[in-house]
């Protein structure tokens, strides 16, 4: 058990930011606000989404450099290990990035203690929700959000008091409100709940739920445009070790994914034959390539047709013409017969 110093109170995140001994502690209900070292926080662990990049991220630097971290990153305390890790960052991997890139090594941060993993999941989702546009985010991390907020464990009451400690976070002022109900009289399934808060229609949602099943390696090629949506969500009903298999394949050869390649992979999946054998046959279009035909294309020269034949003479008579030929020239000539047939 660590002792902490004895709490002093903040009467503004203003104040906790100018404090005198920022080092130390300072409890507020069941928060404790502490600056504390970026090697001694690891990332939240398969963190479903992207950090900064590119132009943003250098304004996000530009900022720090200039004013600091503004709004104290959220993280929570686990046991130390062998890695050196205190603490796990829940809320706020782009300001301790940006941090780094402006030269700091130490940032402030709440610390949440006795989370169970469903809530640190909802503080790390929330905070992207809020942070970003969900139409601009990718495809991969939609379906994280969207499976949150259609989970069985999840719960609208706690996401609302994580919704609203955010948000407080980020604006002082802010007054909280009911954004999720429904219309009176109105009973919703909660898929067409999830639908109506962020915009999308209930077969929408339902792709972007199996877009959750996908392997990570897969979900990467959904991000790229390299996998469609509708063609991840066929991939979604193979097995896990099927899905690994295909994702060999892919990374080994440059083959395109489209409907008709994995509907067939998902038809040879539920027959039970789909192994890597057949996921190569189908990702290389060889499966659908018909036999090339061993017998050879002849064509009659106009001379020679012209010689035997008058020009209304129909097609299948004249077969018949040649037909009749070959046989006679075969009885008269049994040793040319043998020697075409070897």
């Amino acid at each position: 058990m660590v002792t902490r110093p004895t709490a002093k109170k903040v009467k503004s995140l203003d104040e906790l930011l100018m404090a005198d001994e920022p080092t130390l502690p300072i409890q507020a209900n069941d928060k404790v606000f502490m600056t504390i070292a970026f090697d001694k926080i690891r990332p939240y662990q398969n963190h479903p989404f992207r950090l900064y990049s590119d132009e943003r991220l250098d304004d996000l630097v530009e900022s720090i450099k200039a004013n600091g971290v503004l709004v104290p990153m959220i993280v929570r305390k686990i046991e130390c290990g062998e890695d050196g890790f205190e603490y796990e960052m829940l809320a706020g991997h782009n300001r301790m990035n940006g941090a780094k890139f402006a030269g700091l090594t130490e940032g402030p941060c709440i610390v949440k203690e006795y989370l169970t993993d469903e809530e640190a999941l909802m503080y790390v989702v929330e905070t992207n929700v809020i942070q970003r546009s969900f139409t601009d985010m990718l495809p991969s991390e939609k379906s994280t959000v969207l499976s949150l907020s259609h989970s069985k464990m999840f719960s609208q009451g706690k996401r609302n008091d994580i919704i609203d400690e955010l948000k407080r976070l980020e604006n002082p002022e802010y007054i909280r409100g009911n954004e999720t109900s429904a219309p009176v009289g109105q009973k919703l399934t909660t898929r067409e709940k999830v639908g109506n808060e962020y915009g999308l229609s209930k077969n929408t949602v339902a792709r972007l739920l199996r877009i959750d099943k996908v392997i990570n390696a897969l979900k990467d090629r959904v991000d790229n445009n390299e996998i469609s949506i509708r063609c991840a969500v066929d991939i979604s009903y193979l097995k896990e070790t099927e899905q690994k298999e295909i994702e060999q394949v892919l990374s080994q050869n440059e083959f395109k994914v489209d409907m008709k390649k994995t509907q067939m992979l998902r038809s040879y999946s539920n027959d039970g034959k789909l192994n890597e054998k057949v996921i190569y046959q189908i990702l290389s279009g060889e499966i659908n390539k018909k036999p090339k035909s061993t017998n050879p294309s002849i064509k009659i020269k106009h001379k020679v047709y012209s010689k035997f034949f008058s020009p209304d003479v129909k097609s299948n008579e004249i077969e018949k013409v040649v037909e009749e030929a070959l046989e006679l020239f075969f009885e008269m000539h049994p040793e040319r017969k043998e020697v075409n047939s070897a």
